[in-house]
């Protein structure tokens, strides 16, 4: 049955091949990035393969933003039945130069330490993540009260399991989005509206290209480390997560599923490093 899928984050890498993935399901696709073109393209993509997606301009963080798009997706496709939260990101602003603290880091002031940290970085990354996550669902989730078969998948991170070193923002608001899809599941559960996450594990995406690469590229000693936590040795592919999408999103695969956070990172969560 073809629902109306509601995705934010859609120009990005995986966000887009999710919306690839739903539209070869028969489902309207409406796909919200605040890069506007990136987002139109990636549905133009889906419409000359013969499914039915439109691309929006959207802002997360805005919520009058959000409610516009919302009446406009309403006019253009319906009610949305299901939501994918896959916003976010990171930001050099609060990544620390250094994976512990180094000997004379208190007092440091030419590179980006724990003591130093800018503190509207790090309110940006934790609202583009967490708040990014809430209020779509303020506005989208309306549309699904008291209707059947409708769902949200939040996208989290292995940083929510086991934070990684550099990134103490991103890490703290992914594991605040694994926290609020649970207590969203609780919230709803009497309205029939299931709420599940995913948690990738590493993948290549045009946000973390540089920090997994150089200029010639060579993996960097990030990359190294990653791959040696991880034991199926390798960087996941986008579509090895549509297996996950498709199963959390569909009433009759999952219709008893709410509340869980699905890894979904190449065994990293199970790997203790011996």
């Amino acid at each position: 049955m073809s629902k109306v899928v509601v995705i934010t984050g859609a120009g990005g890498v995986l966000c887009s091949s999710f919306a690839a993935a739903m539209a070869k399901e028969g489902h309207k696709v409406a796909l919200l990035d605040l890069n506007e073109e990136a987002a139109k393209k990636a549905a133009e993509a889906i419409v000359a393969d013969g499914g039915v997606a439109k691309g929006y301009k959207a802002n997360v963080l805005d919520k009058d933003n959000l409610e516009e798009v919302h009446a406009q997706i309403i006019e253009d496709f319906g009610k949305c039945q299901i939501l994918i939260n896959g916003a976010g990101g990171n930001s050099p602003k609060c990544t620390t130069a250094h994976e512990t603290f180094q000997d004379g880091d208190e007092s440091a002031t030419d590179i980006a330490t724990f003591f130093n940290l800018d503190k509207a970085g790090f309110n940006f990354v934790f609202d583009l993540n967490m708040m990014g996550t809430l209020l779509p669902t303020q506005v989208f989730a309306r549309d699904m009260l008291g209707v059947e078969g409708c769902c949200i998948l939040n996208i989290s991170s292995m940083n929510a399991f086991r934070p990684l070193t550099k990134i103490p923002a991103y890490s703290s608001a992914k594991a605040a989005v694994s926290n609020f899809t649970q207590w969203l599941a609780v919230h709803f559960a009497e309205q029939g509206i299931r709420v599940n996450a995913m948690a990738p594990g590493f993948f290549v995406t045009n946000q973390n290209r540089a920090l997994l690469f150089d200029d010639n590229g060579n993996p960097t000693p990030r990359t190294e480390k990653i791959l040696r936590a991880t034991p199926m040795g390798r960087f996941g592919d986008p579509e090895e997560l549509l297996g996950t999408l498709l199963w959390l999103t569909d009433e009759k695969a999952s219709g008893f599923v709410t509340g869980i956070v699905v890894p979904v990172d190449g065994g990293f969560s199970a790997y203790s490093g011996v």
